[in-house]
């Protein structure tokens, strides 16, 4: 039975909180990923983080699930797997508010993975919000080109990002079955346990341990990812999704200011521009029409 929704300021503030800690993995986990490569740095965070959320998950009473519901814990972890090394990827590559911001496109591309597998209908505003958002990443991309020659190493940053919004796209249409049948606990194992597990069948041939500072890193972006999730998970089960999702744009402020603190990196006025038009498509997109709409 779901409770009443939380009308207070809390779960407002625990988003933001879990938005913050995203971000700040984002930032120790590019510096883990630049010290021994994505593929070792995404493997041994989710490995970490499986180590200290399983025994909690089956403490609170966990159990094996079976059927339909392991089926989606186990094509979502192979997705996420993905989605995750290709995104620490091209943040080895691109400044760390170039990349949020292009990701951002994920929820557009979700809405048409939506009406393809799960049948559901692509509204006029959805296709003008779409828009938006390639325009916004071409304002991006554009900028860039603008400001210096795109070398290969950046060109394979743009390609890998576009790749993980792709599947960070898939996995939002995933994450919606899969809260209809499991909690956040057992929905952090099993995506922690299935990525560890998918990412090791390369470890013979790309795994790198990690030194003195990138062994911290590594486990303070497990750390970081595991809080996050909490409080996302906390704040959601109190609140609408469609009062909450806006607040996850606070992302790309968090990146523009942990890529300045932690590496330097300065944001081009084009990528705010192109962040800007993003989020207005997404919002265009996400926002609930009123009653009174509805039959226009």
């Amino acid at each position: 039975m779901m409770s009443a929704p939380d009308h207070s300021l809390k779960p407002v503030l625990a988003t933001m909180a879990g938005i913050a800690l995203f971000s700040a993995m984002d930032a120790v986990m590019k510096s883990a990923s630049i010290a021994v490569g994505a593929y070792s740095a995404y493997l041994l965070r989710c490995a970490i983080g499986f180590a200290i959320i399983a025994p909690f998950w089956y403490w609170r009473g966990g159990r094996m699930p079976k059927g339909e519901v392991l089926k989606v814990h186990l094509v979502r972890g192979v997705v996420v797997a993905f989605m995750g090394w290709t995104f620490f990827a091209s943040l080895v590559r691109l400044p760390l508010a170039e990349a949020i911001a292009i990701s951002f496109v994920a929820p557009l591309i979700a809405l048409y993975l939506a009406a393809i597998l799960l049948g559901e209908t692509i509204e006029r505003r959805a296709v003008f919000a779409a828009l938006l958002g390639l325009a916004g990443v071409v304002v991006i991309v554009g900028g860039r080109i603008g400001r210096e020659k795109l070398t290969e190493d950046t060109m394979l940053g743009l390609m890998l990002i576009g790749i993980s919004a792709l599947l960070y796209a898939w996995n939002l249409v995933l994450q919606r079955q899969q809260a209809l049948v499991a909690g956040p606990a057992e929905v952090s194992t099993f995506q922690n346990g299935v990525v560890t597990l998918t990412l090791l069948a390369g470890a013979p041939f790309l795994l790198e341990l990690p030194e003195g500072r990138a062994w911290l890193e590594v486990t303070a972006g497990a750390l970081l990812a595991v809080g996050a999730a909490l409080f996302l998970a906390w704040a959601y089960a109190r609140a609408e999704a469609q009062r909450l999702v806006p607040i996850e744009y606070t992302g790309f402020l968090w990146a523009s200011l942990f890529g300045w603190l932690y590496f330097g990196e300065g944001v081009s006025g084009a990528t705010i521009i192109g962040a800007a038009l993003i989020i207005i498509g997404c919002w265009i997109a996400t926002r609930r029409r009123r009653p009174e709409q509805s039959a226009l």
